[in-house]
């Protein structure tokens, strides 16, 4: 079976994605040059796995369920806004994520570990927390849309369970990626009962 490309991540709760959606809406008309990404599809990724093998899956499901339940459930708030690689030449705004720091640092490499002792290639850098909004076809100046985007201060929510979802390329609305949840697991211990 070919390997498919999936990411761990936190979910959005509905509100969140609506509040912020609210938010850019108006905004969103005004960068042409700017591929927004779809609210439906928001969440804050904490490990992007390019690809992974049916053999890896098991192991991969069982690492990431001991990772999460090491870890506690969290307070997130999103709040602010940045670019990759850096403002003077963006190929993708965010908005950023309050968080207590310790928590999710630990959450984000604990799965990043159980990922790549499962087998699996963890894709990207070093872990920064945020919420892809927006990407450009070419590096861009983009210090306006900071300035825009930056003020936005997102209702708390309260983080209590990770995602592990396979992102199926082309397959969605208007050639985007599908995204299909494979398995979430709680934050914290098992409850037992």
């Amino acid at each position: 079976m070919v390997p498919m490309r999936m990411f761990i991540a936190l979910p959005l709760p509905d509100a969140v994605n609506e509040h912020l959606a609210q938010y850019l809406e108006p905004r969103q008309e005004a960068g042409p040059e700017l591929r927004w990404t779809a609210a439906e599809q928001w969440h804050l990724t904490l490990a992007f796995l390019p690809e992974v093998s049916d053999r890896n899956l098991d192991e991969l499901l069982e690492r990431i369920a001991r990772a999460t339940s090491r870890r506690k459930p969290l307070w997130l708030r999103m709040a602010g806004a940045g670019a990759f690689p850096n403002p003077a030449q963006a190929k993708v705004l965010w908005a950023g994520v309050e968080h207590d720091g310790e928590e999710l640092m630990r959450l984000a490499g604990g799965v990043r570990a159980a990922a790549a002792k499962s087998g699996v290639e963890v894709g990207g850098g070093r872990y920064h927390p945020h919420l892809t909004l927006a990407r450009l076809s070419q590096p861009t100046e983009v210090t306006r849309w900071l300035r825009v985007l930056d003020p936005y201060a997102g209702p708390s929510w309260y983080a209590d369970e990770v995602n592990l979802v396979a992102s199926h390329l082309g397959q969605g609305r208007g050639g985007r990626s599908r995204h299909e949840v494979l398995e979430i697991f709680p934050l914290g211990p098992p409850s037992i009962g």
